[in-house]
């Protein structure tokens, strides 16, 4: 992690052109994605490709299909039994859920699927009978003698969906199945809430001893059991919270930084853990190793604690953190070059220093350690015989690496496996994601990224550094965070893309390989907008800093972020990652934990986060002149709603700004009030009913009441004026048409507003009368601030 030193970050949404509405995601009738059937089918044979029907749901459509077709003599048969077929398996379209209206659980689901005004028409005229069998919806029933009416209540409000006009629609069907980008090319994912509450959650890792149980590391020092139904267990897996050096300054890097279980856990009990800690007052990390408690498998022993290994810190930064154990059963041990800037430390900098263990790739054999030292040196570890050289080091030249991952390789042909991944957190200019290997030299301090940092290392020859796959600049994002190469069953467009982040910026990425050129391609990763994203317990929304990521037993990928990057803020969630355009067939990747003894109360999971929805208000259905009433529809805005403390629906682009001080910002006690009253054309941001800081809806204060502007006037020049009188030196952007959110519990006082840009507030510019509009608060104004200026907007 790298410390903020007085950052804060504002937080800007972007524009991501995804499904709005009339644009629909491919969903199934069981609120799910779509998927490939393993097995080709037999009966609804035009979606076998992809689709919503296994052959098992196949099967039942064709028994179907056979009782309603005893009921038809031998014409109606041969006239109607493809419509029959057709309409019976639009249950296995992608887009069944649109087709069906299960889109919105609040009402019911049709018997018939949406037609299409011309095909209605032509099943209506030569096969109406076969309605009758299909639905026994006593509306429809009752308009069965009224064509107009009949077609009308079977059809959508988007035409674009209707069956069969959907099947040539190439807009919707072009990409159907691949991971939904927008218009920028940026991947839209999704998200499922799997832990909160947290204190700068550094990492999750799990057993791999069949339980499925996960384990969360809190900077602090604790370590939390989750079960596989997310519930945690009350007594921590491991406290250590007394020895570990950290504190409560945003950006810390020291505390608790990482843990890894032993590759045979389930024989051995041992656990090895990383973190700061403070011997007689002299910085250190420590990697020590920990045995299971004999009467908990929940928790270890903390009288067992054999200290691996300890490496003097000469700052309290760039202290690496992370453990991994590789396929060859040795164990990975990724140190920082020491801190301060530009690995000051010797003539060429601890990192390209191999008698120095900082600044490395350290590998160990911990096996068998019970008797003996408490760990060996690899026999071909790659400087064994250098005597110049620590044995210990694996690889070298490294800055700080901030999460590493091994690629578990291809799910079939193992292809990729044993692949050492790295985010190493850059300088001045450079973020970079390198693939670790033996005895290779990634360039630091010669190098940052792929350009030169030291000019006199960087032409000497003999460095002979290896390059990064891909590097980024400061513009993106200012700390890397390392992921995974994804390999999980649930999500099989996503397999083979490298998943990582940026700390500071916030920005989700990914690579993916070129196996023809070797290199890697680039694609930012936003979240999900319009439909994509409403499927029941998915959100589109995560907190800045993201600290860390992670696989579970089964592959599956995740990610840890925080909206307050100090140890002790409890604001850290745990996010799973989800493709919404194409899921596995269903049961294909169904586990079965082993039972796990619990002896600790447990705490019941409950998420927080929730999905943001921008959409209008649907039309209701043309009431039909049938006493039964037309179907009903829900505003999705009355079940959907921001969280609080504004996690943002990142589409997302984050721009840091920079405070004015290094402090933590004082946040006012709940109940607290401030005692003078705001000054008449006071404004201030407000995100979804909270308080914003740089961000968010325009509320200005007018003789006594807080109410909201209207955009119709709205321009860049009132937004800078907002800005000033907030304290920000820059506007960023005017935002219109409520993306804030409305204010609907406030009046709209300012309409019209027009701005020279150099008033003191918004009522020295022309407005209309307070309090007189002719707008609504679907139009309220917003505006995005920052405190240092954003050149590439």
């Amino acid at each position: 992690m790298r410390a903020l030193r007085g950052a804060a970050l504002a937080l800007l949404l972007a524009a991501a052109l995804g499904p709005g509405p009339g644009r629909p995601h491919p969903q199934c009738l069981d609120f799910k994605p779509p998927f490939r059937p393993p097995r080709a089918l037999a009966f609804c044979r035009r979606y076998g490709a992809f689709g919503c029907c296994d052959a098992r749901r196949d099967r039942a459509l064709l028994e179907r299909f056979y009782r309603l077709s005893a009921h038809l003599d031998g014409a109606t048969y041969a006239a109607c039994a493809g419509h029959l077929q057709d309409l019976l398996c639009q249950e296995c379209s992608p887009y069944a859920a649109h087709l069906y209206d299960a889109e919105d659980p609040s009402t019911p689901v049709r018997t018939i699927p949406g037609l299409c005004q011309d095909y209605c028409q032509q099943v209506w005229q030569k096969c109406r009978s076969i309605f009758h069998y299909l639905s026994t919806d006593p509306e429809l029933i009752a308009l069965e003698n009224n064509m107009a009416k009949f077609c009308r209540y079977l059809s959508l409000e988007d035409t674009d969906y209707c069956f069969p006009h959907l099947l040539a629609n190439e807009n919707l069907n072009q990409n159907l199945g691949l991971v939904t980008a927008d218009a920028e090319g940026c991947l839209q994912l999704c998200l499922t809430e799997v832990a909160n509450g947290l204190r700068n959650p550094v990492a999750m890792v799990h057993a791999n001893d069949g339980t499925h149980r996960f384990f969360i590391a809190e900077q602090v020092g604790l370590v939390w059991t989750y079960l596989p139904d997310r519930s945690r267990l009350e007594k921590p897996f491991l406290n250590i919270s007394e020895a570990v050096l950290t504190s409560p300054w945003e950006g810390d890097e020291r505390g608790f930084l990482g843990i890894v279980f032993h590759p045979k856990f389930k024989y051995t009990g041992k656990v090895y853990v990383y973190y700061s800690v403070e011997v007689r007052y002299e910085e250190r990390i420590r990697i020590s190793e920990f045995r299971i408690s004999p009467g908990d498998m929940n928790t270890v022993d903390h009288g067992s604690e054999r200290i691996i290994l300890e490496i003097e810190e000469p700052a309290s930064n760039h202290n690496g953190g992370e453990l991994l154990f590789g396929d060859d059963g040795y164990l990975y041990i990724f140190t920082g070059d020491g801190g301060m800037a530009g690995d000051p430390f010797g003539t060429f900098g601890n990192a390209q220093n191999k008698s120095a263990l900082l600044g490395k790739v350290l590998r160990i054999d911990v096996n068998d350690n019970d008797r003996g030292p408490v760990y060996r040196i690899p026999p071909d570890n790659p400087f064994v015989d250098d005597p110049q050289a620590r044995p210990e080091v694996y690889a070298y030249g490294v800055r700080n690496m901030w999460r590493c991952s091994f690629d578990r390789g291809e799910p079939d042909t193992k292809e990729g496996k044993g692949r050492l991944f790295c985010g190493d957190v850059g300088q001045n200019k450079y973020e970079e994601i390198d693939i670790v290997e033996k005895g290779k030299n990634y360039g630091w301090r010669a190098r940052e990224g792929f350009s030169c940092y030291d000019k006199k290392l960087c032409v000497n020859s003999s460095l002979d550094d290896v390059l990064p796959i891909y590097a980024y600049p400061h513009k993106m994002g200012k700390s890397v965070t390392g992921g995974y190469v994804y390999r999980g069953c649930e999500s099989p467009n996503l397999n083979g893309l490298y998943i990582f982040g940026d700390f500071m910026s916030g920005r989700l990425m990914s690579l993916k390989e070129d196996r023809a050129t070797g290199e890697w391609q680039y694609s930012e990763i936003c979240m999900g907008t319009g439909q994509t994203c409403m499927f029941p317990g998915l959100i589109n929304n995560y907190y800045q800093y993201i600290i860390s990521f992670a696989e579970d037993e089964a592959g599956e990928l995740y990610f840890m972020s925080t909206g307050v990057p100090s140890a002790t803020a409890p604001h850290g969630v745990v996010y799973k990652v989800v493709d919404t355009s194409r899921r596995a067939p269903p049961g294909k990747c169904r586990v079965e934990p082993l039972p796990v003894k619990v002896k600790s109360k447990l705490v019941k999971f409950v998420p927080k986060e929730k999905l943001i929805v921008k959409t209008p208000t649907p039309r209701p259905r043309l009431r039909t002149t049938t006493e039964a009433p037309a179907r009903g529809w829900a505003d999705p805005a009355t079940s959907l709603d921001r969280v609080d403390r504004a996690p943002v629906n990142r589409s997302v682009i984050l721009v840091p700004t920079t405070a004015a001080s290094p402090k933590p910002r004082k946040r006012e006690r709940k109940g607290q009030r401030r005692k003078k009253k705001p000054r008449n054309g006071a404004v201030r941001l407000m995100d979804g009913g909270s308080r914003g800081q740089s961000w968010g809806r325009v509320e200005v204060y007018v003789s006594g009441e807080w109410g909201t502007v209207c955009d119709d006037g709205w321009s860049s020049a009132a937004a800078a004026v907002v800005c000033r009188q907030l304290g920000f030196p820059y506007m960023v952007r005017a935002s219109k048409k409520a993306e804030f959110g409305e204010g609907t519990s406030l009046l709209i006082l300012l309409d019209d507003v027009q701005c020279s840009g150099q008033e003191k507030t918004l009522l020295e510019c022309a407005h209309a009368e307070v309090g007189m509009h002719n707008c609504s608060h679907e139009e309220d104004a917003g505006v995005v601030c920052s405190r240092e200026e954003v050149a590439d907007w």
